[in-house]
């Protein structure tokens, strides 16, 4: 392919490098001429493992070249990477993307023929779209411009490497055509085997941030553990140690849901975010409090998705069948159950509310003996206006949305665990609301 990179900083440089290693013809744009001339010289203005060698083969071979002017990469090339830098603002606590749209500004006046616009920059959630609007308006190719984002996970210092085998792609696109050019121009990596997520263009602008926010937290994390450490006399290489071997640390308990329960895991939290205080470690506690008044929020946040699945029909009056009782799959102990908290909530609120679950029935008409409950998976959702997932139990799970879907008043699933694939049930004519997912 065909291919720009507009913009020849810590990004460009070596994504350009990159895309003429796995076969392309690249030009590089960048404002600066005395960058320019130095890159096509074959000198690297940045250091990156691997990366001056990469520049100098290629733009030896012809493959590579860069130029100032954006109107030569707009003829050239099908396909347009953005990778200018998008700092922080003047008020320290968002993206400044003057650069990613005057890159646009720059660019789509001189599109007039199909192409795929790929931004890498890390922007601000809804920036696609807005980008989308404007590159569709300025260009005389019009709506035949795709705009697509494909965010960075690059670590410096491993710029090469990352681009040309990395962990993951994600292309948040909206039409066919534009995952049809992702795929094209990163066909050798995903030949090699690297999952490529396709996501809509908010979610990928998401993902971005949500993956670098979650490294901080975890660095942050150790800092506070570290201070814990030092007023205690502890031994913070030793928790990380024994921390990083808890397979739930990775992928798994990252779930979204409704958060979390039982007889250990809330009380554990408060008394360790008590301790941090005692010890003087201000710092930590907050954390840890956040981590708290998060957990503390789910039940107003399935509250307030019920509700809007519901529609027109108001909450109070409704009825609503809740799947699940014990705060975990696999036990029947409800103690801080999440489940039986937004059961609870959602009889306060004035619907009337009946409860299942395969296991633990008895421990919670035992605690909450103001709820009604019923032992029998399809009688409980008879006339229900909404059925909620409260419990992941795999009764749920394996349950058959044709052979249920007739019960309800109307077929209406709110997974609150995001524990179901949602498309048996929705083909079977049910509508599905997950946290966290769009709705269809």
């Amino acid at each position: 392919m065909r291919i720009s990179v507009i913009g020849c900083g810590h990004l460009g440089i070596p994504h350009a490098a990159a895309m003429a290693e796995l076969g392309h013809e690249v030009i590089g744009v960048d404002v600066d001429q005395a960058k320019v001339d130095r890159l096509n010289a074959g000198e690297c203005p940045i250091y990156e493992t691997g990366l001056p060698e990469l520049l100098a083969r290629h733009t030896t071979s012809g493959r590579l070249r860069f130029t100032t002017s954006i109107s030569e990469a707009a003829e050239f090339a099908d396909l347009h990477f953005i990778g200018v830098g998008t700092p922080i603002d003047a008020d320290g606590r968002s993206y400044d993307t003057g650069q990613v749209y005057g890159a646009i500004r720059q660019l789509a006046p001189h599109l007039d023929r199909p192409c795929t616009i790929v931004g890498k920059s890390t922007v601000t959630v809804g920036t696609t779209a807005q980008v989308t609007v404007l590159a569709q308006r300025l260009a005389p190719a019009g709506n035949r411009v795709d705009v697509v984002w494909n965010p960075e996970f690059l670590r410096e210092g491993h710029a090469v490497a990352d681009t040309l085998r990395p962990d993951r792609l994600i292309a948040g696109v909206t039409t066919a055509e534009g995952e049809k050019a992702i795929r094209a121009v990163y066909a050798p990596i995903l030949d090699a085997g690297v999952p490529l997520f396709v996501t809509d263009p908010q979610t990928a602008e998401l993902a971005k941030g949500a993956a670098n926010t979650f490294l901080g937290l975890k660095i942050s994390y150790a800092n506070a553990l570290a201070d814990m450490c030092e007023a205690a006399g502890g031994d913070v290489d030793q928790i990380v140690g024994i921390l990083g071997i808890d397979p739930r640390i990775g992928s798994g308990g990252m779930r979204p849901g409704i958060g979390y329960g039982g007889g250990c895991l809330p009380k554990d939290i408060r008394a360790f975010t008590a301790s941090a205080r005692q010890l003087g470690a201000d710092e930590a506690a907050d954390l840890l409090r956040s981590a708290e008044k998060i957990n503390e929020s789910r039940t107003a946040g399935a509250l307030d998705l019920i509700t809007r699945t519901l529609g027109d029909r108001p909450l109070k009056g409704a009825k609503v069948t809740v799947w699940g009782a014990a705060f975990k799959p696999g036990t029947n102990d409800v103690r801080e159950s999440p489940a039986l908290a937004l059961a609870r909530a959602l009889q306060e609120a004035g619907a009337t509310v009946i409860v299942h679950d395969p296991q633990a029935i008895a421990t919670a008409v035992n605690r909450n003996p103001e709820l009604d409950y019923t032992d029998d998976l399809s009688a409980s959702i008879d006339g229900a206006d909404v059925v909620v997932l409260a419990t992941e139990w795999p009764e749920y799970q394996q349950a058959d949305p044709h052979a249920l879907v007739e019960r309800p008043a109307n077929p209406l699933l709110v997974d609150c665990r995001t524990a179901l694939d949602p498309e048996p049930w929705r083909l079977a004519g049910w509508k599905v609301r997950q946290l966290g997912r769009p709705g269809k």
